[in-house]
């Protein structure tokens, strides 16, 4: 069974399989052609988190290709009572297709996929964000960037950490750029490095946003307060002054550069409301494209049940 969690579990050619998929799905949708590749089927939906676009794509997704969502809030099933994961897992895995899960331990959703008899798609733990930075990859291309030099921004976060993994699989150039006592996990690190010796991914890591996007294709960032981290904010909005990407540091890419946000976007935190506008129609392609990054996942997850 191939469950979806984190991008380290593929090789270069699976992912760019799956992206095939997107890129056939979205152009089928456009032409208002729906393929029912999941027909009757069933998406069980688990958040431990809330989500704008994580609900509305994969909701639409499913139903799009032939199935049905179940939104299933922790506080509406047993796991919210304290239910162990095992046994939801065991339950709702006998009852559904397929099961997208957005919680908080990455420990949580890997104990789920242990016991599930379905394919798991991970939505979002705090380890990883892998459908977003697929969706970002999807989007990459549709403007041209096919062996792109990325710098990323801010918080070395579950972003960050994707980002880490899809440049080592894939072997694209990724710079890094962190305050201080917010890199990124140094175990995650190590197994890109690892990945990205055998691509010839090069990855680098500073302190220095204007380091980082000097000369290249695409700039991305993410919020600097993640969900949870609320209490966190005035001391991470010291911490990461300087590191605003507005339009003196895009100036330093390339002159056709493009910048990504995964949203919600703060203006005047981690983006400059001139910078997010410039680049709205990128960023909202970006966003609509987690509809499509995700159905090519699910349906590449469903051709390849054992």
């Amino acid at each position: 069974m191939r469950h979806f969690l984190t991008l380290k579990d593929f090789t270069k050619n699976e992912i760019l399989e799956m992206i095939t998929l997107a890129q056939k799905i979205k152009q089928q949708t456009k032409q208002r052609k729906f393929v029912p590749y999941m027909e009757k089927q069933t998406l069980g939906m688990i958040f431990e988190k809330s989500s704008t676009r994580t609900r509305v794509s994969f909701e639409t997704g499913i139903y799009q290709l032939g199935g049905v969502g179940l939104f299933l809030s922790s506080n509406d099933i047993q796991l919210g009572r304290g239910e162990p994961m095992k046994d939801t897992s065991r339950v709702i895995s006998r009852m559904v297709d397929m099961v997208m899960i957005r919680t908080f331990e990455q420990s949580k959703i890997e104990e789920f996929a242990k016991f599930s008899k379905v394919p798991v798609v991970n939505g979002l733990t705090d380890a990883y964000h892998p459908v977003q930075i697929m969706t970002d990859y999807l989007t990459m291309l549709e403007f041209g960037k096919e062996n792109p030099t990325v710098a990323y921004v801010g918080d070395g976060n579950n972003i960050t950490h994707s980002w880490l993994m899809l440049a080592a699989k894939l072997g694209f150039d990724l710079r890094v750029a962190t305050p201080k006592g917010y890199e990124c996990d140094a175990s995650i690190v190590s197994e890109a490095l690892a990945f990205a010796k055998e691509s010839g991914a090069k990855i680098s890591f500073s302190t220095d946003p204007k380091e980082a996007v000097k000369g290249c294709d695409v700039v991305t960032t993410d919020t600097w307060v993640s969900m949870g981290q609320e209490d966190e904010k005035e001391v991470r909005m010291k911490a990461f002054d300087g590191y605003i990407v507005d339009e003196t540091l895009m100036n330093l890419a390339k002159e056709d550069a493009i910048f990504l946000h995964c949203l919600p976007a703060y203006r005047g935190y981690e983006v400059s409301e001139e910078t997010f506008e410039k680049h709205a129609e990128v960023i909202f392609t970006e966003a609509e494209n987690r509809l499509h990054a995700q159905k090519g996942i699910m349906v590449w997850l469903d051709n390849h049940r054992i």
